[in-house]
């Protein structure tokens, strides 16, 4: 099997493969230079775009992430579950706590800080069905909440990750997108097909970092008006997203022993001290009895919102937050895939699914449950208040839960630390998985590429902020999750040939 050919980049000494890297390259700089020129048409299009996607797609995006979950489970209870990543002489380059660390920072980090509290509290004032602001509203609430954060989004992360490190250590491919389909296409993965594959991938992983990127700096912008009275503003945001950047340009030159691995574990460390001071200062034992009633919730309510496509509601609840969040898992499946994959060597299939699935999944499960129930705890017995600023401003929402405990100023600077840290790990990562596959599956390409694409997802997060806000972070998402949703697909197939055609 041949491996992709990378261009030297001339005096300048980059390792590119030249189709992909300048491809992305120009979507991306004319997606932004375009989206400044027309600031005033872009909102409107965001708007129609984000429209005419979740009402004619949603389908799509249901049944696929279905499948996803599907093929996983076959492969972990399948007679390929004893393979090990790499080979049966392949071992682990990472303890379990700096993997799963790694894992857990570069996933769904700045997500979980930011809707961990928003998103219950929206659930349960417009829940998809029932009546609002009851005791059944806030079980529905964590039911849903649980299911987009569940086992569909690490899933799809596993299917992902397991398909990249099979072809590329145990096929001896280059660690890119394209390698996953060499059952399909063979040696025309090193040709056209093959550049529009990675091409889509690393756009698609931009383009999902960004809106996480976006909502971050949305989140610390709101942190820094609670503990200093700054203003919230497009502006403002622009400015800590340009300062972050630039702290994870540092990480980038560290590398990833010194510096993805310390401040993901350094970050699952303090994240863990926020979590266990709202558990002790809150209601203890009504959220250890959360904790267990809502994994019941959401196993009760898993086949039905697994298949659920609103057909006899007609209404627009699901296009707002299921598809939202299932095309912002697929868009971001190549930069965890492959991070995951970069850092999992030396696993068998068997321990690298349970993990991915398991691990991650519980221990997110316990942050909504510990954030999540807390709110709706001060909400439904101790006052509230909490809802009704989220209604107004989705990015306060963690901060106006910790203001009802002590040393409130404490712990709302530690948050804001948390997303900051988090904001750094995913650019990091994302920067490394972009310029590995934009250089053709060049496992440690040249810094300066790194450091130009965090740039880059710097900016795109800037742009999106200043031509709409949230919903054209959302949009984004959607419009590059859609065309990869199919990749996926694609991929599963690929991955269950290859690793029949084998056996």
């Amino acid at each position: 099997m041949s491996s992709d050919k990378t261009s030297a980049g001339g005096k300048m000494g980059l390792r590119i493969h030249p189709t992909v890297f300048w491809a992305t390259a120009g979507v991306t700089v004319f997606f932004v230079i375009f989206t400044l020129l027309n600031l005033s048409q872009m909102k409107l299009f965001f708007d129609a775009s984000l429209s005419f996607i979740t009402t004619s797609m949603g389908w799509f995006f249901v049944l696929c992430v279905n499948v996803y979950l599907a093929v996983v489970l076959y492969m972990l209870f399948s007679r390929h579950a004893h393979i090990r990543l790499g080979g049966d002489d392949a071992r682990p380059d990472f303890t379990y706590w700096g993997w799963l660390s790694m894992l857990f920072s570069a996933g769904m980090g700045i997500g979980l800080m930011f809707w961990s509290v928003a998103e219950p509290m929206y659930h349960f004032t417009s829940p998809p069905w029932g009546e609002a602001q009851t005791a059944e509203a806030a079980r529905l609430a964590m039911g849903v909440t649980f299911f987009h954060w569940g086992f569909h989004a690490w899933g799809l992360y596993g299917l992902m990750a397991l398909a990249l490190a099979y072809f590329a250590y145990n096929k001896g491919l280059p660690l890119t997108v394209r390698s996953t389909f060499y059952p399909l296409l063979g040696e025309r993965i090193h040709g056209r097909a093959g550049d529009l594959i990675d091409t889509l991938a690393a756009v698609a992983t931009l383009f999902g970092l960004a809106t996480s990127l976006g909502l971050g700096a949305q989140q610390v912008n709101a942190g820094f008006a609670h503990l200093f009275g700054l203003p919230q503003s497009t502006l403002v945001q622009v400015i800590l997203i340009a300062i972050i950047t630039a702290m994870a340009t540092i990480s980038v030159v560290l590398g990833v022993d010194r510096g993805i691995r310390r401040l993901s574990q350094i970050n699952v460390i303090i994240a863990g001290m926020l979590l266990l001071f709202v558990l002790l200062a809150g209601p203890t034992r009504y959220l250890l009895d959360a904790l267990v009633q809502n994994m019941g919730i959401y196993l009760s309510y898993l086949p039905r919102l697994s298949f659920w496509t609103e057909t006899y509601s007609q209404t627009a609840w699901q296009h707002g937050w299921t598809l939202f969040y299932w095309a912002w898992w697929i868009a971001w499946a190549p930069f965890v895939g492959i991070f995951v994959a970069r850092v999992s060597r030396g696993r068998t299939v068997r321990e690298f699914i349970g993990a991915i699935l398991l691990v991650p999944t519980l221990a997110t499960f316990v942050w909504l449950t510990i954030f999540g129930n807390a709110a709706l705890y001060v909400e439904m017995f101790g006052g509230g208040g909490i809802a009704e600023a989220v209604r107004a401003d989705v990015a306060v929402a963690l901060f106006k839960l910790l203001e009802h405990y002590p040393m409130s100023s404490i712990t709302v600077g530690l948050a804001v630390c948390i997303v900051i840290t988090f904001f750094v790990t995913s650019s990091d990562s994302a920067s490394l998985v972009v310029d590995i596959i934009t250089s053709g599956g060049d496992l440690d390409p040249p810094k300066v590429q790194r450091v130009f694409w965090a740039t880059m997802e710097g900016v795109i997060a800037a742009v999106l902020l200043m031509g709409g806000g949230l919903l054209a972070l959302q949009t984004a998402v959607v419009a590059t999750g859609l065309p990869f949703a199919a990749v996926l697909l694609l991929l599963s197939i690929s991955l269950v040939r290859g690793m029949k055609q084998d056996a």
